[in-house]
């Protein structure tokens, strides 16, 4: 017996060493992609979209700052008189996206600041997986048909450098109000609401968005990535 605890000892450090090596071969390795920026990397033509469409009074604008390379969205949410409740100022982007199914289980990060913190219907619609993202994203999954325009509201803290803002997955939901946009269903009320990773795989439209709450508005946006940092990786 002796012998034997005495072999072990030696070779005891050299097993310490391999397994530290084995494990040290595994690591959380982050995944990001980039869905828009104003590089000129990716999708990136937004057009403006305001309630006026619908009757409203809601004004707004959206331009790109060529040098700093960030979109600026900057308007006033009004009652639109007919519905007797807030409007919105939009902007979206139609396009062909990357492929975000490996982030499913992460967040969107949106790189932004704004000098209006104070607005609390601050919102980032994502169409994906549907087949009409103008009729997805106008219904909110209450019309038939309207669903695969996942809705997920955000809030921008004070102050003047960029920051980024974080919105799980599991915070978007494709059952909302259209006159609102406020989620009728929640991703952690019914997982059939939520964003899935075939979804994803077929990001047709984004839409930012100030909705449901009267005021002025002004974000400006850098990037908006998918973002996963749980994935296993061997390296």
């Amino acid at each position: 017996f002796g012998s034997r605890l005495s072999d072990f000892c030696a070779v005891r450090p050299l097993l310490l060493v391999a397994m530290r090596v084995a494990l040290g071969a595994i690591c959380c390795a982050a995944v990001d992609v980039e869905l828009t920026a104003f590089d000129g990397s990716t999708p990136s033509h937004f057009i403006e979209m305001n309630d006026p469409v619908m009757g409203g009074q809601s004004t707004g604008t959206w331009t790109v700052n060529d040098q700093g390379k960030y979109g600026v969205m900057d308007g006033e949410v009004k009652d639109v008189p007919s519905l007797k409740a807030p409007g919105f100022v939009a902007v979206k982007c139609d396009d062909t996206f990357p492929d975000a199914s490996a982030t499913a289980s992460g967040s969107v990060v949106m790189t932004v600041r704004s000098t209006t913190p104070e607005y609390t219907g601050f919102k980032l619609a994502i169409a994906a997986g549907t087949v009409s993202p103008n009729y997805s994203c106008f219904g909110g999954g209450t019309f038939p048909g309207s669903r695969g325009c996942f809705k997920a509201p955000f809030t921008v803290p004070a102050g003047g450098d960029f920051v980024e803002v974080r919105i799980p997955f599991n915070a978007f939901s494709d059952m909302w109000d259209p006159n609102t946009g406020d989620q009728i269903k929640t991703c952690k009320e019914d997982k059939d609401v939520c964003p899935t990773a075939d979804a994803l795989k077929t990001i047709k439209e984004l839409q930012v968005m100030a909705e449901g709450h009267d005021g002025k508005v002004h974000l400006e946006v850098k990037s908006i990535t998918a973002s996963d940092d749980s994935v296993v990786s061997f390296v």
